[in-house]
């Protein structure tokens, strides 16, 4: 048993450190998929807001590095560890996954004689949803690092630009997707869990990540709807009144230009929903859009297909 865990540990360092020389910053986590090393301030009486200033290791994600001998410190310290983070959204790479859960029903088993595809060969739920927002939004997924889970699930790895910062979600891009962005990471291929293990999906291991989509990109981070507008005016007769606290979102779709106005009507439509009054605001997300020049038509659609996303099960 003690043998099987120090070949273990020395796989996962040896893993982490052939990441590392490829620029990915890279700390120790255990069999549970948390940071191996314990935070050195616990048990201090005040809480303390340290991200490894203090100099010593034990700050998780913070611990992350790109050098050699920082990763061999950090593992000689946690030799318990069976596995190694992947630190999101810090330079070269700017790493962004793309965390593809698996569903509550077992997938089916693939024929005998079929290739996986390595990026869409997960849950259907998660898959569909996916593939949902790329026909909506028009991108495609380029060929990339794709990470199979013990689970079933899939991490696709994407890079962002310098300038941007992805945040991390669950669920909130679609059903079934989750985002490892700014301060979050990804558990490295060849990593042991207690689950299992964590290997790169086949014809994907000599990949680099490949760049977001521009689209993609956009969704991962929206940007914050215009301070609403006080009214100064009231509108009578047959036109239907616009409610207030939808304003904002209105004149955040009116204000796209070619090339974005399907993404903000989408957008715009997601958050009113959220916030319950997706309903009400419909006609005049629609008004918005058609005068940005979309149809009607096609304004329906991706307001129903908002809906559709941030339905509850």
């Amino acid at each position: 048993m003690a043998i099987t865990a120090r070949h273990t540990a020395t796989l996962a360092l040896a893993h982490a450190l052939s990441a590392a020389e490829r620029g990915l910053p890279v700390f120790p986590l255990s069999s549970t998929k948390l940071p191996a090393l314990r935070s050195p301030h616990r048990g201090e009486p005040e809480p303390v807001l340290c991200r490894g200033e203090c100099g010593r290791p034990g700050h998780g994600v913070h611990d992350a590095t790109t050098d050699l001998t920082g990763v061999r410190s950090l593992f000689a310290a946690a030799p318990w560890a069976t596995g190694y983070g992947i630190a999101c959204g810090r330079p070269p790479h700017h790493l962004i996954g793309i965390d593809l859960d698996v569903t509550s029903e077992p997938a089916a088993e693939p024929a005998p004689d079929s290739a996986p595809d390595s990026t869409f060969d997960a849950p259907p739920d998660s898959v569909a949803a996916l593939q949902q927002l790329a026909l909506q939004h028009l991108f495609t997924l380029p060929e990339t690092v794709v990470v199979l889970t013990p689970s079933g699930g899939r991490h696709i790895w994407l890079t962002g630009p310098p300038n941007v910062v992805v945040p991390n979600s669950a669920g909130r891009l679609a059903p079934g997707i989750d985002v490892r962005g700014a301060g979050g990471y990804l558990v490295g291929p060849g990593s042991v869990t207690a689950r299992g293990a964590y290997r790169p999906a086949p014809g994907t291991a000599g990949l680099a990540p490949a760049p977001c989509p521009r689209a993609l990109l956009r969704l991962l981070t929206p940007p914050a709807p215009p301070t609403r507008a006080p009214h100064h005016r009231h509108r009578s007769g047959a036109a239907q009144e616009q409610p207030a606290r939808g304003h904002g979102l209105v004149q955040f779709v009116r204000a796209a230009h070619a090339g974005q106005r399907n993404t903000r009507l989408f957008w715009a439509a997601c958050r009113a929903y959220e916030h319950g009054f997706g309903e009400t605001l419909t006609e005049p997300l629609v008004d918005a859009a058609v005068h940005t020049g979309l149809t009607e038509h096609e304004a329906r659609a991706t307001i129903a297909s908002a809906a559709r996303l941030t339905a509850g099960p």
